[in-house]
């Protein structure tokens, strides 16, 4: 997946982006001039499907619309049969909406066998793709989990080592982090642009899902004091008060940005990012040219992934052995997966593959680290299952009290007050026993 997500505690702003696509194909058993239609929100699929067509000879019409428009115009085409699309991705935000919806074909029937491949997956992957039934209505390529991307350079400044374990191991708590923090800002420098950063690590060593099967909201006791962390992080200035996605948050993976503190604007330089695998390609390398080679990823308190992009066959598909063949190359084809991982540093979910190639990487931008086996490594860490259809919303109602907080214009009491009042008027059926 190669785009932002709004997130649980994000504190700025989404630019969302238009992905314009092109039309390509899929194949298989069917006839020649059939036309494979695939629809999606993201350009990822562009050469596959070119990689496809030209093996099955066959053509696959891909139509893109724009993530903020996706699910209404996809829904109507799905429930009509009307112009419909055999093949149809989803992401982390909608996804467990989607595979309980019923237009995902149950790729668990003997004649898709998904079910018998469950071994070769990363598990958290395997398992969001399940609907409330566990069957298997959706397969992804990927992993995304996530870490924390660091300034070499400053790490040897300030901590005496860039090495990655090192300085994971420094950072393996919220306390560390905070000591980290506070060596840092002796020096001049800020840990994260802002707050939002350690939000992934709310979850803690207690991952919990919002709503857990009894119908009841589940805000934990690491949930609420990644309030107080943020509020410290604030308070302590350790951050550059750059919101994530604002022009300030790209400049500082650069260059030194100003930063307006007790009336008086200095210079600062930030040394850390939170960011997931597709952060590197699509958002640090895209924005941090000058400092290329002088970063590393390492992990914080806490195993996270953020985003994502899974794949199904439309239940009323009448090419459904076709497009299964698609999403079976996009799975599950060892040749496949292997030359796309080379070209494309996405960290495949499919462990047939990656347990073959995840010894032979190395990247330049971090200094030659093997950031393929890190992720890896992190991600069999994730815990299956805490992801709910109310995710996106929840997630963006508690940032927003979250930020109240940190910003002083509510006591922690009244902004978690605000927030249990927010859930139950957007969601009536979640039991809030505040």
């Amino acid at each position: 997946m190669r785009k932002k997500l709004i997130s649980v505690m994000t504190v700025g702003t989404l630019a969302a982006g238009v992905l314009s696509g092109c039309s390509d194909s899929s194949g298989s058993t069917e006839k020649k001039d059939d036309v494979l239609k695939i629809w999606s929100f993201t350009d990822e699929l562009k050469k596959p499907i070119t990689k496809f067509e030209e093996k099955n000879g066959v053509k696959v019409e891909l139509t893109i619309v724009p993530i903020a428009d996706y699910p209404t115009k996809l829904k109507p085409a799905l429930e009509s049969g009307v112009g419909a699309p055999d093949i149809f991705t989803g992401e982390i935000a909608f996804l467990k909406q989607w595979v309980d919806a019923g237009y995902w074909a149950n790729l668990s029937d003997d004649k898709f066998g998904a079910d018998k491949i469950k071994d070769n997956y990363i598990p958290y992957v395997y398992d969001l793709g399940k609907d409330k039934d566990g069957n298997v209505r959706a397969l992804s390529w990927q992993t995304t989990p996530g870490g924390v991307y660091y300034k070499r350079s400053l790490a040897k400044e300030v901590l005496g080592t860039d090495d990655p374990k090192e300085v994971g191991s420094m950072m393996s708590s919220m306390d560390g982090v905070f000591e980290v923090a506070e060596k840092m800002k002796q020096k001049g420098y800020k840990m994260f642009p802002d707050e939002g950063s350690i939000r992934w690590f709310s979850q803690g060593a207690n991952p919990q899902p919002w709503v857990n099967e009894n119908q009841e909201l589940v805000l934990t006791q690491e949930k609420k004091d990644y309030m107080d962390y943020a509020k410290e992080l604030r308070a302590k200035q350790y951050t550059a008060l750059a919101p994530e996605w604002s022009p300030s948050w790209f400049e500082g993976m650069d260059k030194p940005i100003k930063v307006k503190e007790n009336g008086k604007q200095t210079e600062t330089q930030v040394f850390s990012y939170v960011l997931p695998t597709w952060g590197l390609h699509s958002v640090l390398k895209e924005n941090a040219k000058t400092t290329a080679g002088d970063w590393a990823v390492t992990s914080g308190p806490s195993p996270y992934f953020w985003g994502g992009t899974w794949l199904g066959v439309y239940k009323d598909s009448k090419k459904q052995k076709l497009a299964y063949d698609f999403v079976k190359m996009m799975t599950q084809d060892d040749e496949f997966l292997t030359d796309w991982a080379k070209e494309t540093g996405d960290v495949l979910a499919y462990t047939p593959v990656t347990d073959k190639i995840k010894s032979d990487f190395s990247d330049e931008f971090l200094g030659g680290q093997n950031n393929y086996e890190f992720f890896l490594d992190q991600a069999e860490k994730i815990t299956p299952g805490i992801v709910t259809k109310y995710d996106q919303q929840l997630d963006t109602l508690y940032g927003a009290s979250v930020l109240q907080y940190v910003e002083g214009k509510k006591s922690k009491d009244e902004a978690i007050e605000e927030f249990y009042k927010k859930v139950k008027n957007a969601y009536p059926d979640i039991k809030v026993n505040n």
